[in-house]
């Protein structure tokens, strides 16, 4: 009794649709949470970008990677198992009823006439109606009576079991992805190669190429990016190297893993200086927007903030324009932390920092952007996809419907013919088609106009 009693509540409870929307609600609330905040990053990344506690936060509850956590996996497995136990416990037995006898006066969808003949020879001429216009005739006895059972598009009221396999298709495929699956970002120089992790493709980026176009506009001239292009040299598990082309929505395929463009930007080599001599520790290397540097034993630091491809020539600031004429950097200086204050540098030119130090930026280099993503659970979710959407199609366009038929005789070779309908999505869509049907079975049964005839049609 007690081990009935928990299936019983077991089925109660995840069997709930409110239960199984409340799993999904949770399950958007954490999907969210994965968009906010930055994944697979370093802590050092979090404590930064967040307050302490939060960052704690952040790291404890596993949500720097809650695709991989135990709350999104969890949650995805509850889901399932409610839609399982929905599935078997409330939709099948809803979607397919037994045959059974019902009382058909109290149908709110009804219909009936008397016409001439035995009952054998009535039933016999009803199953040649339906089945002539493609129902599906079934015979069954309940306590001595036997009834008609007509079927139509009976095979589409699995059209949301068909939707709910595809459900469950495109979990597996998403489930696959996170078990095997992995994402990344990495940006290369002109000319730099590196080595992508997981893959251990190595990836050089020989040249790259944009063109940007100018756009007149209602508040005035914009210019577009309408083509930004890397051309590199990728070696992958075969250890050959092939000269590939990538180009925005036009990823490259290398061993399994897709490669797309996703930015680019200016990387600048900046010449430090102290009392007119190089500091060679800091002028050999090319800082990418975002990047900073330390100036020894002063406490300020120089943060590369962005670049400003076309600068002004009368005011100095940087413009919309940007195609690269007449180039310079913007810097933002802070002494042990605190910000001081941002400054525009044209290429070549300089700034000052005190004690004897002074910054040049010396010459840009075009960068990449790459997002690379290994997804082996597409296939999955492009089946699981068409699958759903074929239930949704069925569920939605086809209108399955029984009939039940009950003949009773009413006298010497007097018979009453009692018809009644149900359907999936309710009894007035199908008003008026049962309406003709029982017009076109009554006119097939031979009904002279003298014959009493009784109806009551929903509606």
């Amino acid at each position: 009794m007690t081990l009935r009693a928990l299936y019983a509540d077991f089925v109660s409870t995840f069997g709930n649709v409110l239960f199984a929307v409340s799993l999904f609600v949770v399950w958007g609330l954490l999907t969210l949470v994965g968009v906010v905040v930055d994944q697979g990053q370093d802590p050092s990344v979090y404590f930064q970008s967040y307050a302490a506690p939060i960052a704690r936060a952040i790291l404890r509850l596993n949500f720097d990677n809650i695709y991989h956590s135990p709350w999104y996996v969890g949650i995805i497995g509850l889901i399932l198992l409610s839609l399982t136990v929905c599935t078997f416990k409330r939709v099948i037995p809803a979607r397919l009823p037994p045959l059974h006898a019902v009382k058909v006066e109290h149908m709110p969808l009804h219909a009936s006439f008397d016409t001439d003949g035995d009952a054998a020879a009535a039933r016999r001429r009803i199953a040649e109606f339906f089945a002539s216009r493609g129902w599906l005739v079934r015979e069954r006895t309940f306590s001595g009576v036997e009834w008609s059972f007509a079927d139509k598009h009976n095979w589409a009221r699995r059209g949301v079991l068909i939707a709910h396999i595809g459900f469950v298709i495109i979990a597996a495929g998403t489930t696959l992805y996170w078990a095997r699956g992995f994402s990344g970002e990495i940006a290369l120089l002109t000319g730099q190669t590196a080595q992508v992790p997981r893959t251990r493709a190595i990836i050089r980026l020989d040249r790259f190429a944009y063109k940007i176009a100018p756009i007149m506009t209602k508040s005035g001239m914009v210019y577009q990016p309408i083509d930004y292009v890397s051309h590199v040299t990728v070696t992958g598990n075969d250890g050959i190297p092939k000269q590939m082309t990538v180009r925005v929505n036009h990823p490259i395929d290398v061993d399994g893993t897709l490669y797309y463009q996703a930015s680019y930007g200016f990387g600048v080599r900046f010449l430090v200086t102290r009392n007119g001599q190089p500091v060679s520790a800091l002028s050999n290397r090319t800082l990418l927007e975002g990047e900073s540097f330390e100036i020894p034993q002063t406490g300020r630091s120089v943060l590369y903030e962005r670049f400003a491809p076309t600068i002004d020539r009368q005011t100095g600031m940087p413009t919309a324009d940007p195609r690269v004429n007449n180039p310079a950097v913007v810097l933002a200086i802070s002494q042990s932390g605190n910000p001081i204050g941002e400054v525009v540098v044209p290429l070549h030119s300089w700034i000052d920092l005190g004690e004897g130090w002074r910054v040049v930026p010396s010459r840009y280099t075009l960068y990449s952007g790459f997002q690379y993503r290994y997804d082996p659970g597409i296939p999955l979710v492009g089946i699981g996809a068409f699958v759903l959407l074929s239930g949704l199609l069925v569920s939605f366009y086809l209108l399955p419907a029984r009939l039940y038929i009950r003949v009773d005789e009413v006298g010497p070779q007097r018979v009453r013919v009692a018809g009644a309908a149900t359907t999936v999505k309710g009894y007035d869509v199908f008003e008026n088609e049962f309406g003709r049907l029982m017009v076109a079975l009554r006119e097939a049964m031979a009904v002279s106009p003298r014959q009493e005839v009784h109806e009551h049609v929903f509606g």
